[in-house]
């Protein structure tokens, strides 16, 4: 779907690496930078095998042509320049924009070269804030985005989303981004520039934070909740027979779970007939629901039995658990792919399913350095005496892995 898209990308570790990583899947031509001595820090990231092969660099930097540079070198600063011509997209995720600004290779810079080009920046916290300057990695910006006061139990400390929520879901939004600005210029021939901040992601998140306090005459404020929502019941985790579930019933779903627990009077009933009557009621509700659990055997007579009468639930599962699961095959979201160093490795499928392009390419990571010569040669038209030179000055430079 994107072939000929040509996107120099300038990003590390996760944030920017991930939205090449999907535009790489839709067959867009990606230059990655790398700088020496070592590369992307992802290469450096767990879990890295006696080969010195990274996991996490495989997965999110498959299909991707490496660019190896010590940019010390003023050379190698004007070949930069020189490719962000030929790109349509230039993406990069330093910590401050002065670092590119300094090299001459911010959107300004580019822009003088490239007036169509579409640049993407990825940072913690924008380019154009009071905090644009602080550094800041994904766990940084779920503290300051309100996600982390937001997670776990309300007698404890903030808790961690231990997956990249925020390094993850921002890439996302720059993927979307991208496309956005790729039809606005396909419309109008105009080119821009895209701030991304992954606190500003994050912080998208709060679907009612802000409403319901303000609703609420500040009321309620907002707090991490634990097991139970603290305005939606049911809404949170479950004792089951054998685990635990997550069941969700909102107003319209409510009678289908009195039906299900055999209790059909409640719907009728004044103690639960309004959303905060559930709640007032909570302690008792949750334990009469986990009591009915009990009387299965399994968590999966449970689920099926919710599932007849409508209700929504699922099983907690782990990431492991999406091995051999039965969804997760039909969607192709546990994906076996073949690195050269690694061998067969499971990552995450692609969410998007495109009938335009149903089926994804194979693709591989790069080792450091691996696509100097052809970079130079079939974008910047340059000789086999010239690449040479470039690494005997220490310009490009090599890795094994």
């Amino acid at each position: 779907m994107l072939e000929g898209l040509h996107v120099l990308d300038l990003s590390q570790y996760l944030a920017g690496a991930g939205v090449t990583r999907m535009l790489a899947e839709l067959g867009a031509d990606i230059t990655k930078v790398e700088l020496a001595p070592g590369g992307d820090g992802g290469r450096l990231l767990p879990v890295v095998d006696g080969s010195g092969r990274s996991g996490f660099f495989v997965q999110h930097n498959r299909g991707k042509k490496s660019l190896a540079v010590d940019w010390s070198h003023q050379e190698a600063l004007d070949l930069l320049l020189d490719l962000a011509r030929t790109a349509d997209i230039v993406l990069e995720n330093f910590g401050t924009s002065e670092i590119l600004a300094r090299r001459g290779l911010d959107y300004e810079s580019v822009r003088a070269v490239r007036p169509d080009v579409i640049y993407l920046s990825v940072s913690a916290f924008g380019r154009n804030s009071p905090w644009s300057n602080k550094p800041g990695f994904d766990y940084i910006a779920q503290a300051a985005s309100g996600i982390m006061h937001m997670t776990g139990d309300p007698e404890g400390p903030p808790s961690l989303v231990w997956s990249a929520l925020g390094d993850t879901n921002s890439a996302v939004h720059g993927f979307a981004g991208l496309g956005y600005a790729l039809y606005h210029r396909e419309r109008t021939g105009e080119g821009q520039y895209i701030d991304l901040a992954m606190t500003d992601c994050l912080f998208h998140f709060h679907e009612i934070a802000l409403s319901a306090n303000h609703l609420s005459d500040g009321d309620y404020v907002p707090n991490r909740m634990g097991a139970h929502h603290d305005l939606v019941f049911p809404a949170g985790v479950f004792r089951g027979p054998e685990g635990w579930l997550v069941v969700l019933a909102l107003n319209l779903q409510w009678p289908n779970l009195c039906r299900a627990l055999g209790r059909a009077e409640w719907i009728d009933d004044p103690r639960y007939a309004r959303m905060e009557d559930r709640i007032a009621h909570v302690d008792d509700l949750v334990a009469h629901i986990e009591s009915w659990m009990a009387t299965f055997k399994t968590d999966r007579a449970v689920l099926d039995h919710l599932e007849e009468h409508r209700v929504p639930a699922s099983p907690v599962l782990s990431p492991l658990d999406a091995l051999g699961h039965p969804h997760f095959e039909a969607r192709e979201m546990v994906r076996w792919v073949d690195d050269p160093v690694l061998g067969a490795l499971p990552i995450p499928g692609f969410p998007w399913k495109f009938a335009a392009q149903p089926k994804l390419p194979e693709l591989v990571a790069p080792t450091l350095g691996e696509h100097n010569a052809q970079i130079l040669r079939d974008k910047l038209g340059y000789d086999e005496a010239r690449i040479d030179q470039l690494k005997n000055d220490g310009v490009i430079v090599r890795g094994a892995t």
